[in-house]
């Protein structure tokens, strides 16, 4: 007989949620109502993956379609607009689909650690599609992927938590491919350049300051619910901003689509875009591992990459693609020297 394996459930325990994400399925026996459980388990998996690189690798087109080529250059409201839809969208997945369990905020105290976190989720987002008003996709990806050197960072200053130095030295070809690739950019742009390193050093703040402020048992809240209550809070700091910097953009949005409806489409599927890609983000971690996000978005940079470069047509070089791919294996060897090398104590 086929073993199975179960957990034991505590209450509303949130450490239950990362148990039952990377559960492992009994093994099937091949007869009976489990006969067919490997073949729909893999195909599931598989579509899962591939609706995460379509998710994905599509809210960075359209993101950079609408900024760059259709006219649409308000990065700030379109921004707005996301945080709208994740609000919408999370709000019915897990209030009516109940894709996980309804969690509620606390306390004053832990209203005031997500409302921090918002205001970072909401820059890094608005600094990455300003971005792409002036940057090739290929050249964003190359700069996003340096994410781990700033965690590295932030973990340092903000936590003094210390890695070996081999996991720090693996660091280095990081940031080398980056220079060179910044170096060989034909469509180099300094503003875009540096609201690009903005919006990566604010990701990887993000992820620090959330491990540390959602620490307590009662304060942490699963992925998809944090997202639930920072898109409106996003959204409602983003509102006055938007307003001060880019004026009344819904006019100019209305008057546009009387003009060319093709825009409206374009927009419902650019916010419905940016939510599947929180979406789909948690359904490959349930259904694979963390580890193998990470591996997945290393590829997917690449490939965004290269699918930009096959639509835009934008210029590269030999010594830009050079300095992507050792940016890219540098993230590699950082990720392995991190699960090899404990930190000093």
């Amino acid at each position: 007989m086929a073993e199975t394996q179960t957990w034991t459930r505590r209450g509303s325990n949130p450490k239950l949620l990362e148990q039952e994400a990377i559960d492992i399925p009994p093994t099937p026996t091949g007869d009976g109502k489990y006969g067919a459980f490997p073949v729909s388990q893999t195909l599931t998996t598989v579509l899962i993956i591939a609706a995460w690189y379509f998710s994905n690798i599509g809210v960075l087109l359209l993101n950079k379609y609408l900024l760059s080529f259709f006219g649409y250059k308000y990065p700030i409201f379109l921004t707005m607009l996301h945080m709208c839809a994740c609000a919408m969208y999370s709000f019915i997945a897990i209030s009516w689909l109940e894709i996980v369990p309804m969690q509620f905020i606390v306390s004053r105290k832990q209203f005031l650690k997500i409302l921090a976190l918002s205001f970072i989720f909401s820059f890094s987002v608005v600094c990455g599609n300003t971005s792409l008003r002036y940057l090739p996709v290929s050249f964003n990806q190359a700069i996003g992927a340096t994410t781990p050197f700033f965690t590295a960072i932030f973990a340092f200053v903000i936590t003094c938590k210390r890695e070996s130095s081999v996991v720090y030295m693996a660091l280095v070809p990081v940031v080398f491919g980056i220079v060179i690739a910044s170096n060989s950019e034909p469509l180099f742009h300094l503003f875009g350049f540096l609201v690009c390193l903005g919006s990566t050093a604010a990701r990887a703040l993000k992820s620090v300051v959330q491990g540390l402020l959602l620490t307590s048992e009662a304060e942490k809240l699963h992925s998809m619910n944090l997202l639930m209550y920072m898109a409106p809070i996003a959204a409602l700091l983003l509102l006055p901003v938007t307003l001060f910097v880019e004026g009344n953009v819904a006019a100019v949005t209305i008057v546009k689509a009387r003009e060319n409806p093709f825009i409206i489409f374009l927009l419902l599927g650019n916010m419905t875009m940016a939510y599947l890609v929180n979406l789909t983000n948690f359904l490959v971690t349930k259904h694979t591992s963390p580890l193998t996000l990470q591996v997945l978005g290393n590829a997917k940079a690449a490939v965004a990459a290269v699918i930009s470069v096959l639509i835009f047509k934008n210029p590269v070089t030999v010594m830009g693609m050079t300095g992507f791919v050792i940016t890219i294996m540098g993230v590699v060897l950082y990720s392995e020297a991190k699960k090899r090398f404990k930190a000093p104590h």
